[in-house]
């Protein structure tokens, strides 16, 4: 049973700093090759590469915020949320294998934007899509993270609910 519970732990740790190191690496990449705010068409004008800092959160809510109450709120806050996720993660051994995965994605998803904020000042987001009926903002690798372990989450309890 013990090697079970160590193989599960590893496993956490193992997607998480997957989504970290995917995030971290990509925004690295932005930073070193692409020029603030220049726009760069890799599909048309449909998906676009740029790189632009945003201190505050989804969408720059909270930019203009006072700085103490922006660390509060923006990465304080954040910090806490993921300590308690992780801490459910790591010791709800009942939850479906598929919550664990899209717990952990969130996890390293957060993580990702939280080390931004507090290495940089703001997160670097450098993708935006544009597909007619489906338009994006600009977004990184942390928040597609985020995105599919919500989804990866919700399937799982819509599953839980229709098999009851």
């Amino acid at each position: 049973m013990q090697t079970n519970k160590i193989i599960r732990t590893l496993f956490i740790f193992i997607l998480i700093a997957a989504n970290v190191g995917c995030d971290q690496i990509s925004k690295s990449i932005v930073r070193e090759t692409v020029d603030r705010s220049e726009w760069i068409e890799v599909y048309h004008d449909n998906l676009i590469l740029t790189n632009v800092e945003n201190t505050g959160a989804f969408f720059g809510l909270g930019a203009d915020m006072p700085p103490m109450l922006k660390n509060i709120l923006l990465s304080l806050v954040p910090a806490l949320a993921i300590s308690v996720i992780l801490f459910v993660v790591l010791t709800r051994r009942q939850l479906p294998r598929s919550a664990v995965v899209g717990l952990s994605f969130i996890i390293g998803g957060g993580t990702g934007n939280i080390f931004d904020r507090i290495a940089y000042g703001s997160v670097t987001d450098f993708l935006h899509m544009d597909f007619g009926v489906f338009k994006t903002g600009i977004f990184n690798m942390a928040d597609v993270s985020i995105m599919v372990g919500m989804g990866i989450v919700l399937l799982a309890m819509y599953k839980r609910d229709a098999a009851a």
